[in-house]
């Protein structure tokens, strides 16, 4: 009896070995300390690269290479201390024009790029990342939901025909002035028709009426906000295609974000922090612009600034808000010009198409509303303040009665159009929110977990070879080679599949390692004891790897169904472990009945024999 595999079955392990050597080759490069800096409004021109470049040299900082890509710079320093020292500087350069971020960059060759090869994601208690708190501004949520109620009110005063003088908001209480005392009686009524929520106060004059929202009430509406917000985070988290991260609430009013491994902080963080809606609203044709502008806004208008900074006045009732928005993506309308097609919910639809109907031939104007945090110096100290950031990005004349999709066109360039698109599909903030810390986990860190679960898988990877080699002789050489490739595809696996390694993962790596080397144990026991009951060496080999199989499979099988179990039902690090078990006992069964059986073959397969060393 003679043992060999066929030329193709040999062909195909070897090809596999060659494609995962290839793939697990980008792990070994590491990361390069790096400084990524963009502009949160328009992209970074070459110009403002060049000038990037000159505030680092000036300091007297050597950047390793400097990379423009889709309108943002990146800046590869030799070590981290290079790395804080330009981001401190840029910082202070390009003030509040640009967004500079401390990054990891792969320091993949490019010939390895060019292959598609990447490392794989690292955890945050590896590679580090970003740690983000936020805090849900609670007072903004409330304020929304007096302007609102402030809105409805107005509504259902016009439909009950009650004439009042103006309705608004005063603190913290919606104030109703009425044309005279005899009509408080059919405004009371109507509200309570309609509003039944409102609380009424009591006030001194006979035509007012002073509404307040419930105590009750203001907690739902900020616990829902919290909800919302993670609720929406998370959508944009996954827009940004991070793997594994990590939101939670913290407090009443904190949220947690933590980001492993993220090769784009400054986008995440844009993103993340970016409230950013639409409104829809008719213009106020019938007022006098400029006398609006020189402070004598018309009641039922508010005036607004054009891109182009020309002032224009829009009827102060919102048609359609952005939490009314269900899908939007970005593209190019008939003139090839950046447009966002939008998606409303059946709400939104319908009083989209009524007043779009009733108001044929008359201009609306499209509102984006943008909360932005900004670091101003007052006496000496940096301040974090906020500003909210209205702007008319479109007036166009309705044409026809709209129907559930419709576009929104004036945007200034395709990819402001995809940032909104992105934004509107991850769903709006119902509140705004604030960075109010921000850490990166630097790879000091991270290096000392990394060098710490790798010491731990070299150690009992040598001991494992030793006695092997020294128990089993060739076939533990033999096996040492199975366990070495099992490692290679195991890296190239969970690079391919661009999964995340954390320290639970290290471990399953380390579990797999034991049970590769009991499956090439067993196969080595097997063909002792074929020898042993006198059979030849070549029936030995052969029978050995046969009734090893079945065991082996038997016991794999079922490991791999509790990491299955696991990935189901397990969440974060135990995911990250039944991940790289489930990949490890594959890619051990594999490498110990196939890779080890092909080594043997060659060996002790085509040629008489007389004894194995084993």
């Amino acid at each position: 009896m003679q043992n060999h595999f066929p030329l193709w079955k040999n062909g195909l392990i070897l090809i596999i070995l060659v494609v995962a050597s290839i793939y697990a080759l980008p792990n070994l490069y590491g990361d390069d300390p790096s400084v990524q800096v963009s502009s949160s409004s328009t992209p970074l021109a070459q110009a403002q690269v060049k000038q990037i470049e000159d505030h680092v040299k000036q300091a007297g900082l050597n950047s390793k290479s400097v990379e423009y890509t889709n309108g943002q710079a990146l800046l590869r320093f030799e070590n981290t201390n290079d790395q804080l020292k330009a981001a401190d500087v840029l910082r202070d350069k390009m003030g509040n024009d640009a967004t500079v971020a401390l990054n990891l960059a792969p320091a993949t060759p490019a010939w390895l790029n060019a292959f598609g090869a990447k490392p794989m994601y690292l955890g945050l208690d590896l590679r580090g990342g970003v740690h983000f708190l936020l805090e849900v501004d609670m007072e903004a949520a409330i304020k929304q939901a007096q302007e609102r109620y402030t809105d409805d009110v107005r509504t259902a005063l016009r439909t009950a025909k009650v004439h009042y003088v103006s309705v608004g908001r005063d603190k913290d209480r919606i104030k109703v002035q009425l044309k005279s005392a005899e009509e408080v009686e059919a405004a009371t009524q109507a509200i309570n028709k309609d509003l039944s929520s409102l609380k009424f106060e009591s006030v001194e004059n006979l035509n007012e009426l002073i509404l307040t929202i419930p105590e009750v009430e203001q907690r739902e509406i900020k616990k829902f906000a919290l909800t919302q917000n993670i609720t929406t985070l998370r959508n944009r988290v996954n827009e940004l295609g991070v793997a594994e991260p990590v939101i939670q609430q913290q407090g009443d009013n904190r949220i947690v974000v933590q980001l492993p491994g993220v090769q784009d902080t400054a986008r995440a963080k844009d993103i993340l922090g970016t409230t950013a809606t639409l409104e829809y609203r008719l213009v106020d044709v019938e007022h006098d612009v400029q006398k609006a502008v020189q402070g004598r806004v018309p009641i039922g208008s508010r005036l607004y600034y054009e891109k182009n900074g020309n002032p224009i006045l829009l009827d102060s009732r919102v048609i359609v808000t952005g939490d009314q928005i269900v899908d939007a993506s970005s593209g190019l309308d008939q003139n090839n010009s950046p447009a966002v097609f939008i998606t409303l919910n059946g709400v939104g639809a319908k009083k989209m198409g009524k007043v779009t109907q009733e108001s044929i031939g008359k201009p609306m104007a499209v509102v984006f509303i943008e909360y932005k945090i900004k670091t101003r110096e007052v006496n000496g100290e940096k301040l974090r303040i906020k500003e909210k950031v209205e702007k008319v990005i479109s007036v166009a004349t309705i044409r026809d009665a709209f129907s559930k999709r419709f576009q929104t066109t004036g945007l200034d360039n395709p990819q402001e159009a995809r940032n909104l698109a992105l934004l509107l599909r991850a769903g709006a903030l119902a509140a705004p929110v604030d960075i109010i810390e921000e850490r990166t986990i630097g790879p000091s860190l991270g290096q000392d977990n990394i060098n710490q679960g790798m010491n731990s898988v070299i150690v009992g990877f040598v001991v494992v070879m030793v006695f092997m080699v020294f128990y089993y002789k060739v076939f533990g050489l033999v096996a040492n080679f199975a366990l070495t490739f099992n490692l290679v595809l195991i890296i190239s696996l969970l690079s391919l599949l661009q999964a995340t390694l954390t320290l639970p993962g290290i471990a399953g790596i380390v579990l797999t390692i034991g049970m590769a080397v009991d499956a090439n144990v067993l196969i080595n026991e097997r063909i002792r004891e074929e020898i042993n009951n006198g059979n030849t060496p070549q029936a030995s080999i052969f029978a050995g790897y046969e009734k090893a199989f079945g065991t082996i499979f038997d016991s794999n099988i079922t490991t791999l169904l509790v990491a299955l179990i696991l990935f189901g039902f397990g969440t974060g690090p135990v995911k990250g472990f039944a991940v790289t078990l489930s990949i490890g006992i594959l890619s051990s069964m594999f490498t110990a009945i196939m890779g080890s059986r092909m080594l043997i073959n060659w060996i002790y397969g085509n040629r008489r024999v007389e004894k194995l060393s084993i």
